[in-house]
């Protein structure tokens, strides 16, 4: 994970990207969030869309407000559920009478590393998009794109007039996705990085750092992270049997301690699609290759 640029930040502040789209982010810099997470207004003046309002925090809802001003917002649309990035959808809403739509609601007990990535209990949508449902606006129409893996229930969103993709924590521009099982599925990330390779979007505007402008360069590298990840798991696992927390010091040499959770969930959750695949077997804690077991 690269650490943040140097202060100040632009936190608070609308700044126009393109024609059809605003950045606001969030003061809730974390080292999981990178310097904070960063909403999307969609639209040129006659009506616009809120892309992952953010959490529910005065400062950021008022920051919203300011950069809104008198457009009518048309939807408010998330990505996904966790508290870094729909809980100002139901404020927003009531500011402003704007339905939420987007992603399906999902709670569960959050048992990884991240106490910003729990779930948000409020979330309640008014539509829920399915793949490749689209919302219009004046001048604009995005439509959905599932993208499981980080969570069951990410979206990611294509602005059909520009060719941006708004890839919440899919495609981040300044770290690789935490998959944290249950419901983080290496699989399915990896099968939603494919479907994103597969695509010409032009640029990704993600919700934590920079936006992306090779994005197919770097989807194939993270494809290809992760397979080594992959590789790196097997190898030790031809040495000795592993607990999946042995191997974040063999793994991540060099890393925080203050994210050694959340390495672990990310091994957790290879190993888990390794052994769906028939790779490797457990007992109990204790991970070991097919090979070594029969």
């Amino acid at each position: 994970m690269a650490g943040p640029p140097p202060k100040p930040w632009p936190t608070g502040e609308a700044q126009q990207l393109e024609p059809l789209v605003r950045r606001v982010l969030a003061p809730n810099p974390s080292p999981y969030t990178f310097t904070g997470t960063q909403t999307y207004i969609v639209g040129l003046g006659d009506g616009c869309a809120v892309i992952d309002p953010g959490p529910a925090q005065d400062d950021h809802v008022l920051a919203l407000d300011a950069a809104i001003g008198d457009e009518h917002v048309c939807a408010i649309m998330c990505t996904h559920t966790h508290r870094d990035h729909s809980p100002a959808a139901k404020p927003l809403a009531a500011r402003t009478g704007a339905p939420i739509i987007g992603c399906a609601p999902l709670v569960l007990d959050d048992t990884g590393p991240r106490a910003d990535a729990s779930f948000d209990r409020g979330y309640e949508p008014d539509r829920v998009l399915e793949d490749g449902e689209a919302m219009n606006g004046p001048g604009w129409t995005l439509t959905a794109v599932a993208t499981p893996g980080h969570v069951s229930n990410h979206l990611c969103y294509a602005l059909g007039e520009s060719g941006a993709l708004f890839t919440g924590d899919h495609v981040m521009g300044w770290s690789t996705s935490v998959v944290v099982p249950p419901d983080g599925d290496m699989g399915d990330y990896m099968r939603s990085l494919d479907k994103l390779h597969a695509r010409e979007d032009r640029v990704y505007y993600p919700a934590h750092g920079e936006a992306i402008d090779k994005p197919r360069q770097l989807v194939r590298g993270m494809m290809g992270h992760r397979r080594q990840r992959e590789n790196q798991i097997l190898r030790h696992l031809h040495d000795d049997p592993h607990r999946a927390e042995e191997f974040v010091p063999k793994m991540y040499k060099g890393l925080d301690e203050k994210l050694h959770g959340a390495a672990k969930m990310s091994v957790t959750a290879h190993l888990i699609d390794l052994e769906r695949r028939g790779l490797v077997t457990r007992s109990g804690e204790l991970w070991e290759t097919v090979s070594r077991a029969t």
